[in-house]
């Protein structure tokens, strides 16, 4: 099988940087801006970009700050949440597009559901694919993180420590190869099973190699991702997670309301975010028109694994919502 059809990124210069950034469809339609979350590329989106732009929308799709050919900063700090929406913002100013409809999965989802309290003005509505809005929390994240789940859990190791860059970035493919299969256990399941064994440790998960689980990518597929990471490494997209303690310490004045259109597409198996209890009622009284759907079986990289149902439901809405 043949990787689906995905045209050579162009480099835009963006918020001091230069990002890596996939175009489709026509620049007149309704811009979508998709952002991939970690360890992904905009290639991530490849099922989606093929039919957003068959409709008629204007796709764009970087590979974020510190992916694949995009620049890398060497200051943690670059990374923090205001460089990371600013980039999104500045590639609007690029094309001269005032707002557009902001995508994300995962650490992208976060980063979106983020444009509209930083960057209001620039947003006409916020697709989140898998990661509800979170708003912000009464204490910092990685201390709640580290009280709940200990020093292994991935994002709390990420933080004073290079184990994840090194054993990552030692063998890209085995890190490919073990996340992006399906889960083996059911939701009900792993919600049942003792804190310790649900402790989402990255780093021994990559040691330990693959489950039995399907693979959800084809061999081609699995080998985009490697060739990209084997060259540009983990540390740009950890040092994502190395500024979650800032993000939380520097937003302390941002509002948390959200006034624009909505979709939120849940994935029903998704063990991610298993530790968020009541995901569409946390929403209330923050996000103000939203409508909420749910691929039941999905895991985790719902949009790989169900892409003509993620399709169905972006396509219905913003056909509703955008014409």
């Amino acid at each position: 099988m043949r990787p689906r059809p995905f045209a050579d990124p162009v480099r835009i210069a963006t918020n001091g940087i230069t990002l890596e950034v996939h175009l489709a469809g026509p620049r007149t339609g309704q811009p979508i801006v998709l952002c991939h979350g970690f360890p992904e590329l905009a290639y991530s989106w490849r099922h989606q970009i093929e039919a957003l732009a068959a409709a008629g929308y204007f796709v764009i799709a970087p590979n974020q700050r510190g992916y694949a050919g995009s620049d890398k900063p060497a200051d943690v700090l670059a990374y923090d949440i205001h460089h990371l929406t600013a980039d999104l913002t500045g590639l609007l100013d690029h094309f001269g597009i005032h707002k557009a409809v902001f995508c994300g999965h995962d650490w992208g989802g976060l980063i979106v559901w983020q444009v509209p309290l930083l960057h209001p003005s620039r947003v006409a509505g916020i697709i989140g694919v898998g990661v509800p809005f979170l708003p912000r929390a009464a204490e910092d994240p990685i201390v709640t993180f580290r009280r709940t789940f200990g020093d292994r859990m991935y994002i709390v190791n990420f933080q004073a420590s290079r184990e994840a860059d090194e054993v990552f970035g030692a063998d890209p493919e085995r890190v490919f190869n073990v996340l992006m299969r399906k889960s083996t256990a059911k939701l009900e399941d792993f919600i049942k099973l003792s804190p310790e064994d649900r402790v989402p440790d990255l780093v021994r998960r990559i040691k330990a190699g693959p489950d039995n689980g399907k693979l959800l990518i084809s061999p081609e597929e699995l080998a985009v991702y490697t060739r990209a990471f084997a060259a540009s490494g983990f540390t740009g997209p950890i040092n994502w997670y190395r500024n979650w303690s800032r993000n939380w310490s520097t937003t302390a004045e941002v509002s948390q309301q959200i006034h624009v259109p909505c979709l939120f597409i849940k994935a029903g198996n998704d063990h991610a975010t298993a530790v968020i209890p009541d995901i569409e009622k946390l929403m209330t009284g923050f996000v103000h028109d939203i409508e909420s759907c749910e691929v039941p079986a999905a895991g985790h990289w719902v949009q790989q694994e169900y892409p003509g149902e993620v399709n169905a439901f972006m396509l219905d809405w913003l056909k509703r919502r955008f014409r």
